[in-house]
This record gives structure tokens, sequence and C-alpha cells, in this order.
């Protein structure tokens, strides 16, 4: 796994850095707005790029969700692994929020998949089979199989994964980034209900969203 920075993700560093020497060049030259418009730039980047801690709830039986965001879809979906029709739960991220992914559950990486494709806006539908996305296969500790899918959306043009599969991951982990946008896609196993509805708004790594179902 690579390191996450605790305050900002790693990967908005060059870009902020690229930005603020930017400003620093423009004003050296005397361009003051251009100047003005990248130091704007630069502090967006640094709000759009943070990394806040989060509490992980304890419990056994439960996952959380992989992003902040709002609930889209809860829905059966093929999934992008096993073939088959399986509830879930998509989550849609807009500028503002923090968009560092976390694991939902304590798991192994068994697989993944990128998938190249375009880019339109990650609320449509058809966003899931068409736009660029990276896809997870993770078995947790109870050999459950869940599936997380990662979307490019209309802004987000950079999908970045910081496993590789065989990897151990924890419950809320940090486990990647969307570069400016935009979904993600859990399916989940047949023995988990959403505990979540449309709409909802939820925080990665420590709302819960899902539940093992009383008698499994």
């Amino acid at each position: 796994m690579m390191p996450a920075s605790l305050a900002l993700a790693p990967e908005g560093i060059p870009i902020i850095l690229l930005a603020a020497l930017a400003s620093l060049v423009f004003a050296f030259l005397k361009f003051p707005i251009l100047s003005v418009l990248c130091l704007l730039f630069c502090t967006f980047s640094i709000y759009f790029f943070r990394d806040p801690e989060r509490v992980i709830p304890d419990g056994e039986g439960i996952a959380v969700s992989p992003a902040d965001g709002r609930i889209l879809h809860i829905q059966k979906r093929m999934d992008p692994f096993l073939g088959e029709e399986r509830i879930c739960i998509s989550i849609f991220m807009n500028l503002f929020n923090v968009h560092v992914n976390r694991v939902p559950v304590a798991c192994t990486v068994s697989g993944l998949r990128y998938f190249p494709g375009t880019f339109v806006n990650a609320s449509l539908d058809k966003a899931s089979e068409n736009n660029e996305r990276c896809a997870w296969q993770l078995t947790d500790e109870q050999g459950d199989v869940w599936s997380m899918v990662q979307i490019a959306g209309l802004v987000a043009r950079r999908i970045v994964c910081r496993a590789e599969k065989g990897d151990t991951l924890a419950r809320g982990m940090r486990c990647g980034v969307i570069r400016f946008g935009s979904r993600v896609d859990l399916y989940l196993p047949p023995r988990y209900d959403p505990k979540i509805s449309v709409g909802d708004h939820v925080i990665a790594g420590q709302s819960v969203i899902a539940e093992l179902r009383k008698g499994n």
C-alpha cells in the first residue's frame, strides 16, 4: 500500500505546488490577474485534496461508506466481477466533497480491473458502464465478496488506486482518490442489506451504509 498524508492527499501536492509556483511567476512578471487566478486555484486545490481523520465504527457485520457524498441510487446492477445482479449503492461526489476513498470492510484485495472510457456526468446511469473506472473485488474476513468501482466523471480525469491485488486492508483505510470527481459504486454481498436511503449524505470511513442481515 502507498502511504497517505493525514491532512492532504499526496496526489494533490504536485497540483498545489504547481499552482503556487505559477502564481509567484505571474506576480514577478507583473500579470496580477493571472497571479490571482492561480492563487485561487491553489487555494481550491488545498481544499479539494483535504484528507481529514475519520472515526471508524467498531462492530461485526457492518460496512462503511467508501466515499463522501450523496446516495444517488440503490438498485440491482450487474456485478463487474461476478456477472450476476447484486444490490448496488451509488455515491455521488461533487466538487466540494472530500475525494479520498476508503475501504468499506476489512478485506483482502482479490481483484483489480481498469476500464478506459468516456467522461460523462457521473450522476447519469450510463456512467457505470461507459465512463473511465477502476473496479475492486474485495473478500472480507468472513469470505463474502464485495465489488467497489471508482468512476470518473465530467470533470474528473484521473482515478488513483493505492492498492495492489493481494493487499490486506482494514475497514475505513484510505485506498485511493478520484481527482476532481465523481462517483463510487458499492456492490453488496447477498447477506447484506443497505442501511441508508437515496438522498442521504454519507461520510467515507464513518457512515454505516450496509449491515449483515439478522440470522446470517
